[in-house]
């Protein structure tokens, strides 16, 4: 019989998460699947979780919470020689990973596509020794948009980010940065690196409108330092979704980057906080199978 494996967030979705269980096991068992079901109370366990779907060879993992029980559950799927496949029912506020894909966010919509025979194959990022599957930020910028409350998250969606990001940039901090990738090199003054992998990223889902999830690329924006005036043309850039377009933004792609500093600079990895630089970035192509709605 085939296994299945739901890892839920009870905290997740204003902690309505819970009353969703009993609605995907039982599509799951309609489809065949002998369920199991497992709660975090902790930080990585929705990761220590999902490693042990891979080593019992479950069929498929359905992550029920926000982009951070989502990340964690990735994460459990490094190195793995089996990787079920991934079923998501995003709670969060923002969910990147789940716009990207078009899967429904109101989550009753969201758990009727794990009905769907549709699987799509799509890139998984890794920063170090762990996985991402939106985004990676570097520079004062991102140390601040880690400190984004989820009241905040919860109250403005998306514009949360853009209001606590002019607020830095305002403030015109920046640090030096060396960049590598494929071969290539760019050293200079930045408030903000961003490496994302998919359209979607805090929300904005034209931010790199040009990225696939299976396009075998990171989409990267250095963002040059900037004064006040530059700061909003920057953000408007943003809201449009010509960011890669603006005079000071820097875009390029690659599969391979390392990005270092001479000072202590922090980063953000899928909207939390991630190690300080230096780090290295590479994109693993098609890694993952996950569930997606049928084509309309």
């Amino acid at each position: 019989m085939k296994q299945a494996m739901i890892i839920i967030n009870p905290s997740s979705g204003k902690e309505e998460a819970l009353q969703y269980v009993s609605s995907v096991e039982g599509i799951l068992r309609d489809k065949g699947y002998m369920v199991m079901v497992k709660e975090t109370e902790k930080e990585l366990d929705a990761t220590h979780f999902c490693i042990h779907a891979c080593e019992e060879c479950y069929d498929l993992v359905v992550s029920i919470g926000g982009d951070g029980t989502l990340h964690e559950t990735i994460n459990g799927l490094m190195n793995q020689g089996h990787r079920p496949k991934l079923g998501i029912v995003p709670l969060g506020t923002v969910n990147d990973f789940a716009r990207a894909l078009q899967i429904p966010l109101n989550p009753e919509e969201a758990i009727r596509t794990l009905t769907s025979s549709r699987v799509k194959v799509v890139d998984i990022g890794r920063l170090n020794d762990r996985l991402f599957a939106n985004v990676v930020a570097a520079g004062s910028l991102a140390e601040s948009l880690s400190s984004v409350t989820s009241d905040d998250k919860s109250r403005f969606g998306s514009f949360a980010y853009i209001k606590e990001g002019i607020k830095e940039l305002i403030n015109h901090s920046a640090h030096p940065l060396v960049i590598h990738h494929d071969g290539q090199v760019w050293e200079g003054e930045s408030p903000l690196f961003l490496a994302a992998l998919t359209n979607s990223v805090g929300g904005f889902e034209q931010l790199a409108p040009d990225a696939a999830v299976d396009d075998g690329l990171i989409h990267c924006f250095i963002i040059k330092d900037l004064n006040i005036f530059k700061t909003l043309t920057v953000s408007l850039s943003l809201l449009l979704g010509n960011l890669k377009e603006n005079k000071d933004v820097i875009y390029f792609t690659a599969k391979k980057i390392s990005v270092s500093s001479s000072e202590s600079v922090r980063t953000n990895v899928d909207g939390e906080e991630g190690p300080p630089l230096p780090i290295e970035l590479r994109i693993l192509p098609r890694h993952i199978e996950v569930i997606v709605p049928e084509k309309e």
